[in-house]
């Protein structure tokens, strides 16, 4: 798993928000599109496309897109 193909299948779960506001330090929490609907989305997306499955909790405790990636390769 690249970081940079990682970075652009998380900026695809948004709607609203400018790809290029999304980085590896992005605090996606922060985002004015963030959501629980958006969470889920996040969640469905790392299952599909990384076959790794994160609680909703993971997620809640990441804070970075970084982070997200970091537990992601953890699981792998």
């Amino acid at each position: 798993m690249e970081i940079n193909e990682f970075v652009k299948h998380f900026a695809d779960q948004f709607d609203d928000t400018d790809a290029s506001e999304i980085n590896t330090q992005t605090k996606f929490h922060d985002l004015d599109e963030w959501s629980s609907l958006l969470a889920l989305s996040v969640l469905n997306m790392t299952e599909k496309k990384y076959g790794v499955n994160l609680s909703f909790d993971e997620l809640k405790n990441s804070v970075l897109i970084q982070d997200v990636f970091n537990l992601i390769q953890s699981k792998q």
